[in-house]
C-alpha cells in the first residue's frame, strides 16, 4: 500500500467492482476519459478487473480509498515504457462526494513519489481534455507542464475540444513542494 496525507493507494481486489459500476455509467464522471464512449457492462468490467489484478509489465493499476478505507476512484500507470523510462498518468474520482477537495492532487503526488523513486522513470505524462478544468487545476498543482496540443482531438457532446498533453520530469518533481 502507498500511503499520502489523504489517500492510500492500494491494488486493485475483485470487492471493488460494486463501487466501480456506481460510476463507470455516469456520464458526469466518464465525460473527462476516453475510453467510456458505450455503457459498460457488468461483465466488461469484471474483464478489466482480470487485466488489473494480473501482473503486467507496461500497465499498473491502482484503487484510491480514504485513510478510512472508503473506494473513491482509481490511478495508473499506462503504456509503461522502461527503456525511455516513462508512463502515461490516468486518474477518475468515481465518487463525486471527493471532487475538488485535494485527493486526486494526494493520490497523483503518491504515484509521482513512487513512480520516480521506486520505478526508477523520468517522465511521467497524461492527456487532459480543455473543458476538464478541475483536473487542469490539479495536474499544474502536481507540477505538470503544457508540452502541446492535439488541436480539435476529442469529440465530445457534439462538438469538438482541444487535447492538451501535459509532462512531468523526475527533477522537477523533485524540487515540488510536497
Amino acid at each position: 500500500m502507498l500511503k499520502g496525507k489523504l489517500v492510500n493507494l492500494r491494488a486493485v481486489e475483485r470487492k471493488d467492482l460494486e463501487e466501480i459500476m456506481k460510476w463507470v455509467n455516469d456520464r458526469e464522471v466518464t465525460k473527462y476519459l476516453s475510453a467510456f464512449l458505450y455503457p459498460v457492462s457488468r461483465a466488461e468490467e469484471e474483464k478489466f478487473l482480470e487485466r488489473a489484478m494480473s501482473h503486467n509489465d507496461t500497465e499498473k493499476n491502482l484503487v484510491m480509498e480514504t485513510k478510512e478505507g472508503d473506494y473513491i476512484g482509481q490511478i495508473s500507470l499506462h503504456k509503461i515504457d522502461w527503456k525511455n523510462r516513462n508512463a502515461e498518468l490516468g486518474i477518475v474520482i468515481g465518487n463525486k462526494e471527493y471532487w475538488g477537495k485535494g485527493y486526486g492532487t494526494d493520490a497523483i503526488k503518491i504515484l509521482l513519489n513512487h513512480a520516480f523513486n521506486q520505478m526508477n522513470l523520468y517522465k511521467v505524462y497524461l492527456r487532459v481534455f480543455d473543458y476538464n478544468q478541475r483536473g487542469i487545476r490539479c495536474y499544474e498543482k502536481c507540477e505538470f507542464k503544457e508540452e502541446g496540443r492535439l488541436r480539435k482531438g476529442q469529440f465530445y457532446g457534439g462538438k469538438y475540444y482541444d487535447v492538451i498533453l501535459m509532462g512531468i520530469l523526475k527533477d522537477e518533481f523533485e524540487k515540488m513542494d510536497k
